[in-house]
């Protein structure tokens, strides 16, 4: 049956851990794409979408591949991180559509 639900829902995030994700945001990613992850000039929203995409964007910088204006300094940022990392900031950032007060 769990085999079932995960090809059906493979988008799960079972095991991420959404507080870690935010602080290796903060660390990582705030100064571009900014508190809320709602982007600013030439860095693009992240906030709100969903972890398969997310995930797949952060794992295609992290094996070099380019994929827009600022490709080179993304791959950078991604180059150390492990798929727990990856999977902690999608699942973060996929329900990081709030607004800073």
């Amino acid at each position: 049956m769990l085999l079932f639900l995960l090809l059906i829902f493979p988008d799960h995030g079972f095991g991420a851990d959404k507080a870690a994700g935010e602080i290796r945001y903060q660390e990582s990613c705030v100064s571009c794409h900014g508190q809320a992850g709602k982007g600013a000039a030439s860095y693009p929203k992240v906030s709100g979408n969903e972890i398969a995409y997310t995930t797949a964007k952060l794992k295609s910088y992290r094996e070099g591949i380019k994929q827009g204006p600022n490709s080179s300094l993304m791959i950078m940022m991604a180059k150390p991180l492990t798929d727990e990392e990856i999977d902690n900031l999608a699942a973060y950032l996929e329900d990081a559509t709030y607004e800073v007060q």
